[in-house]
């Protein structure tokens, strides 16, 4: 059962955004992506008060996503990352990810903090950022 409401062209966006971003870290990089991506449609908190489908999420400036602004971004989505959208927009969530609100791939190694977040984790090459429960219960 979907936790955020959607519709089939929400699904070719967030399939198109999670390979954008998180293609080099494998079918798992991307769920986590998309865990990102739908935590902040269900946020209402913080950064993402106005943020309300997938379509508000993915293009949302500032603070956006930054393979929008990328070509790659807009090709055509393939069915193996339409099939992690749905994974996603259905619930499942996978650790660093879970609660995450934020995540971003540095040179080194993660910060213990981002955009005063805590760091949940890593996989890969990007680092994973959670607000607390009492900061946004909503992505609990």
């Amino acid at each position: 059962m979907a936790v955020i409401a959607h519709n089939a062209a929400d699904i070719d966006l967030l399939a198109r955004l999670i390979r954008a971003e998180a293609e080099g870290d494998g079918n798992l990089g991307m769920l986590m992506v998309g865990n990102v991506g739908v935590n902040r449609v269900r946020a209402d908190c913080l950064d993402f008060k106005d943020i309300r489908n997938i379509n508000d999420m993915v293009f949302q400036r500032p603070g956006g996503f930054e393979a929008t602004i990328k070509g790659y971004f807009y090709q055509r989505a393939r069915e193996s990352e339409k099939r992690l959208a749905r994974r996603t927009i259905n619930g499942e969530r996978f650790h660093p990810a879970t609660n995450s609100l934020w995540f971003f791939k540095p040179e080194g190694n993660c910060p213990a903090q981002w955009y005063n977040q805590w760091n949940t984790g890593r996989y890969k090459s990007h680092c994973f950022y959670a607000p607390t429960p009492s900061d946004c219960p909503t992505v609990f």
